[in-house]
């Protein structure tokens, strides 16, 4: 084939023609809609320059495939260029969505004669944190043990053995750039002439981190499994940072974290304290009034910037959304309020609509910019609503919504609801009723005039560890909400990643444009276990039980620690990073071994066997210093030992052909049960399903209506029919006894 005249990096070595061959290829893969992401262009639209990365399916590296900076993929090459060049290798981690990442990119690495120094100097290596979670949050640790924080995009500066000698996140490009006073290029400078010229004082500055970072590695003094006052204090610090009057905890900026509030609804539930359910609703009232939350479209961006949700980040994340899911659909549970199930069903249906691909799988991220700016998309002008709507309805919009000419956010509106409804009503003259259905046809002629936008990228790649959690979200309220559409989203994709995901019977992690690639690491098991778990208990297809069972023992077998308890965050015969970890930190994403905790509870329930619960206890007892600290850091991890320190009830439904058992499904489906399990089972099949699920044993339906059996133990209450004698055999919560949680007021 004819290769393209490609001009080399500034500062690089020419690329031999073997490899300008392999990047044609790959560039012309791309097919004729693809739009090179660089300013700089030569005649016909060409890139001027391309790199390594077009080979590349992640949608984050190919945004960088024609930067002038000679990009590489994490891999050997990478580091066996560096030793062969005696050159320091600088590390650049971020994703798609990322808006600080593309600043950098379009201040720095867009930049030729910062490209050419880098070119000239470094070998540059590029990762996708969302592919590579385990490069991600090793050198995120050296990072933060470096400067105190971390964040992205995320820079390392290392030997060519991949030891850290400076780190640091977002750099302005030049000496006074935004205030600073050094920028990149002098950073730049600065290390490279430190490892050319002070050895000593790099090798130095690694040996001392890489032995904090191993040191890390080091396994707790035995400690036995916390107790509930464990629970105690966890809730304690959580309402000591509790902000009363915005919800949430802190101040500025604020992240909806939602394993803070699962938690807590565990917490009331075992002691009855009124104040941590109101630490929950309030908050989330909140955010789903408040900016952070898509009015038109459903859906939460990742975070607010102010205390009040009403300036987001305006990225939207999947994993964030399913956790969300979940969260409210709890919360409906524990409160019967029909504004958590709106919510929820608004955020699952935009993903169905906007997230899905057509095989079923479910979209990553979709970017915070468009045409350039953060946010454009999503922000409005009154005048531009009132076009839309024209002026009559412009004045119910505006009210509602709180849209004024002077605007929230740079002299535009954020679309949030500042009062209740029935205060809008009121002012407008109208029923709340009325309002509402005026609101209702407002937001589907907005809705589709946003769409005609520009929209933000949209990140397609699809990763077990988030679908996974999309899954679980979409089980979880197709059983609670009795909506066959969840059950068959959740279906769809747990068949997509079984099908695409897989191989030889392990995970993969990503998959993009047909090709899936990356082993899975921890979270990719423990969440795709969760799921399947919950799809059982949601669709009571066996099949689902099997999977998980398999899956669990696969994530045993690659990722235990089989000496000192819990779960390395990589496989035994994976990659050999710089450490292997085994993180415990619940942030925005929880921890595996918080997940995994709460599955291996919940197999011990379904068997009867004490295994599993013997490798959650040796979970607990790894985390047990920090859980009995307050558990600040690990409140999924918290939730988990609520389960285990509970009397978990045993719930199994025998139907017959001639009563499926809906009356009592629906009392199981508006229940908030978290530390349960359930088994539906057809009486002709509680013979073949015993040996599996001992629990079954010898139940069957009682005058031929569909009876359910609700056991703690090996001790079972008198089995039913009736729905009212279900839910108060439900209703029976084992107490912590606690002090009432008292809340800060300072803020």
């Amino acid at each position: 084939m004819e290769l393209p005249p490609f001009t080399p990096p500034p500062g690089a070595e020419a690329y031999p023609e073997a490899l300008r061959a392999e990047l044609a290829r790959a560039l012309e893969k791309q097919g004729p809609s693809y739009r090179p992401r660089t300013h700089h262009v030569v005649s016909g639209g060409r890139p001027k320059y391309t790199n390594r990365l077009i080979q590349e399916t992640s949608p984050y590296l190919l945004q960088h495939a024609h930067n002038p900076v000679d990009w590489h993929a994490w891999g050997k090459e990478a580091f066996e260029k560096a030793r062969r060049l005696g050159r320091p290798v600088l590390l650049s981690v971020g994703y798609s969505t990322c808006h600080w990442c593309h600043v950098m990119e379009r201040e720095s690495f867009e930049d030729e004669e910062i490209a050419a120094f880098i070119n000239a100097h470094y070998v540059a290596i590029k990762v996708d944190r969302e592919e590579r979670p385990d490069v991600d949050s090793v050198y995120m640790t050296a990072v933060q043990m470096m400067t105190g924080s971390g964040g992205w995009p995320m820079t390392v500066v290392m030997t060519p053995a991949a030891e850290p000698f400076f780190g640091g996140t977002y750099f302005p490009a030049r000496d006074g750039d935004r205030g600073s006073r050094i920028g990149f290029l002098t950073v730049l400078k600065k290390l490279a002439d430190a490892y050319k010229n002070d050895p000593a004082a790099v090798k130095e500055s690694t040996d001392r981190l890489v032995a904090a970072l191993r040191s890390e590695e080091v396994a707790p003094a035995d400690a036995g499994v916390p107790g509930t006052e464990a629970l105690i204090g966890a809730a304690m610090a959580l309402a000591q940072r509790f902000d009363p009057e915005h919800g949430g905890f802190g101040r500025a900026p604020k992240f909806p974290r939602p394993s803070t509030f699962e938690f807590l609804l565990r917490y009331w539930r075992r002691t009855g304290d009124r104040t941590a359910l109101q630490m929950v609703t309030h908050s989330l009232d909140k955010m789903a009034d408040g900016g952070i939350y898509d009015h038109l479209a459903g859906g939460f961006a990742r975070y607010s910037t102010d205390r009040e949700w009403l300036v987001p980040h305006f990225e939207k994340m999947l994993y964030d959304n399913a956790q969300l899911v979940s969260l409210f659909v709890e919360t409906w549970q524990a409160t019967a309020d029909d504004r958590y199930r709106e919510v929820a069903t608004e955020t699952l249906d935009y993903v169905l609509r906007e997230m899905t691909s057509q095989d079923g799988g479910f979209y990553s991220a979709t970017d915070a910019d468009s045409e350039g700016e953060e946010g454009l998309f999503f922000v409005w002008t009154p005048a531009q609503i009132g076009a839309v709507v024209g002026p009559a309805e412009a004045k119910v919009v505006n009210a509602y919504y709180g849209v004024t000419e002077a605007g929230n956010f740079e002299g535009k509106n954020i679309l949030h609801r500042p009062r209740p409804k029935s205060e809008v009503a009121k002012l407008l003259g109208l029923s709340v009723a009325q309002l509402e259905d005026r609101i209702r046809a407002a937001k589907a002629k907005l809705y589709a005039a946003r769409e005609q936008r520009d929209h933000p990228i949209l990140d397609d790649k699809i990763l077990t560890e988030w679908n996974a959690q999309m899954i679980g979200a979409f089980a979880r309220a197709g059983f609670a909400f009795h909506e066959p559409k969840y059950l068959a989203a959740a279906t769809r994709a747990a068949d997509f990643l079984l099908t695409h995901l897989q191989k030889d019977g392990r995970l993969l992690r990503a998959y993009r444009a047909g090709e899936a690639k990356h082993a899975a690491v921890l979270e990719d098991y423990t969440f795709f276990v969760s799921a399947l778990l919950d799809l059982y208990e949601a669709t009571a297809e066996l099949r689902w039980l099997n999977e998980a069972q398999r899956l669990q023992k696969e994530q045993e077998r690659l990722f235990l620690d089989p000496k000192a308890g819990g779960f390395f965050a990589t496989a035994s015969d994976g990659e050999v990073l710089l450490v292997r970890e085994k993180p415990n930190y619940d942030g925005a994403q929880p921890a595996g071994a918080s997940v995994a905790a709460a599955n291996l509870l919940r197999f011990a329930e379904l068997s009867g066997d004490e295994a599993p619960r013997r490798l959650a206890d040796g979970i607990f007892k790894a985390a047990a210093d920090g859980l009995k600290k307050g558990a600040l850091q690990s409140p999924k991890l918290a939730a988990a030992l609520d389960f285990a320190l509970d009397r978990p009830k045993e719930i199994v439904l025998v139907t017959t052909a001639d009563d499926d058992g809906a009356a009592l499904l629906q009392v199981l489906r508006r229940a908030f049960l978290p530390n349960r399990v359930l088994v539906r089972v057809k009486a002709e099949e509680v013979e073949a399903l015993t040996p599996q699920i001992p629990l079954v044993e010898g139940k069957r339906p009682l005058q031929g209506k569909a009876t359910v059996y609700v056991c703690v133990g090996q001790t079972c209450k008198q089995p039913t029919s009736d729905p009212k004698v279900l839910a108060a055999q439900l209703d029976d919560v084992v107490r912590i006894p606690a002090p009432p949680l008292q809340l800060s007021t300072v803020h």
